[in-house]
């Protein structure tokens, strides 16, 4: 028994003589949020992964905005390839008018002057473009 006792002594000597090499710091937050001190790299990292969880939609978003409907588009498309057939009739000394839901297009050709008046059905407002020099090559 008393070899027993001299080890149990080395060993508790020991073990108290590499518990003074120890070095212990100071447990230190830093925080993730740039909001809070944290470093600004992490603010996109951040906001890209709150909109992905984001499932809630604007009420005050209305479809208008959204984009327009298919036979919005194809009024549109409609309206375009008219206005553009009749510009195209004033190359052949043919003149015209076009009439939309919002406007009233007036195309004139007088000997190579080229007036084209436009006229907002809601406000009345007119807008005259002229070109001259048309006949002239």
């Amino acid at each position: 028994m008393n070899k027993k006792i001299p080890s149990l002594s080395i060993t508790l000597a020991t073990g108290l003589l590499l518990a003074g090499t120890v070095n212990a710091t100071q447990l230190v937050y830093t925080p993730v949020n740039p909001n809070f001190g944290g470093n600004p790299l992490n603010g996109t990292f951040l906001l890209n992964e709150a909109q992905a969880q984001n499932d809630h939609n604007d009420p005050s978003l209305n479809r208008s905005t959204a984009g327009t409907s298919p036979l919005e588009r194809f009024t549109s498309q409609v309206q375009s390839r008219l206005l553009s057939q009749l510009l195209n009739d004033v190359q052949n000394g043919k003149t015209g008018s076009l009439q939309t839901d919002d406007f009233l297009v007036n195309i004139i050709d007088d000997s190579g002057a080229l007036t084209i008046q436009v006229t907002d059905k809601a406000s009345g407002e007119i807008s005259e473009i002229v070109v001259d020099g048309l006949g002239a090559n």
